[in-house]
């Protein structure tokens, strides 16, 4: 007799955990965005230029290292902050400065940010600047762009394809 009753005990407890699953997997309803919004993604990882621009060593310079490190060149570690700027129809709706990682600030400097915005038709700039010794942005890049509701517009960085992609 025992032993249906820890069965029975057993099956009830089991159905009460899956209508708890069932009733949680669907209920609150998730909606990543308003119907009427698309959504624009700033998101990359880029490498700046380094703060100081690299130098022969002297040959003082060179007679201190030992034999195994006498590279011709000196080249500091350090790189810059990457600045980035994006206007949405004339208006800024997002500057941020991101600072290079690494202990010794000579790692890739990385950005993400998501920004909702009405669907429909945008204009939009980006600039992006990568050495701290320009006055002005490095990379820029303007477009007009339809977006559609529930769309995802990824800002991305890529050297190779000419700079600052819009996908």
């Amino acid at each position: 007799m025992k032993r249906w009753l820890s069965w029975i005990g057993q099956g009830v407890l089991y159905a009460l955990f899956a209508l708890f699953i069932g009733v949680f997997s669907s209920w609150p309803r998730y909606e990543a965005l308003p119907p009427d919004q698309a959504l624009v993604k700033v998101s990359f990882i880029h490498h700046a230029q380094r703060v100081a621009q690299c130098r022969p060593y002297t040959a003082e310079e060179l007679a201190k290292l030992p034999p195994n490190m006498r590279a011709p060149m000196k080249c500091e570690r350090e790189r810059s902050p990457v600045t980035i700027e994006v206007d949405l129809d004339g208006a800024t709706v997002y500057r941020h400065v991101a600072a290079p990682s690494g202990l010794s600030h000579d790692g890739a400097s990385s950005v993400y940010h998501r920004l909702a915005v009405p669907a429909g038709e945008h204009r939009i700039a980006v600039r992006l600047k990568d050495s701290a010794s320009a006055r002005t942005f490095t990379y820029t890049r303007d477009a007009t762009l339809t977006l559609k509701p529930a769309q995802v517009l990824v800002i991305d960085f890529d050297e190779e394809k000419g700079g600052i992609t819009l996908s």
